[in-house]
């Protein structure tokens, strides 16, 4: 069986929201993702790493992080 998760993924003042299907198992590992999810996940926080937002953006909703005044 096959569920879709949503994944984010940080890199410095942007985060990337993405789905990735994960299959039920029955090791201990528990639930695994598909290879290819894994690959995306690289290739966005690569992406976001070297600060190619719209590459990211291809594949992912992306976000820029601000930090809050105050505290």
């Amino acid at each position: 069986m096959s569920n879709t998760t949503r994944y984010f993924v940080h890199e410095g003042r942007y985060a990337a929201e993405f789905d990735i299907i994960t299959r039920d198992d029955v090791s201990p590992w528990g639930p695994m993702a598909d290879k290819s999810d894994v690959f995306k996940a690289d290739r966005i926080r690569l992406a976001l790493r070297n600060g190619d937002v719209a590459a990211a953006a291809r594949e992912a909703k992306v976000y820029e992080l601000m930090p809050l005044a105050g505290e």
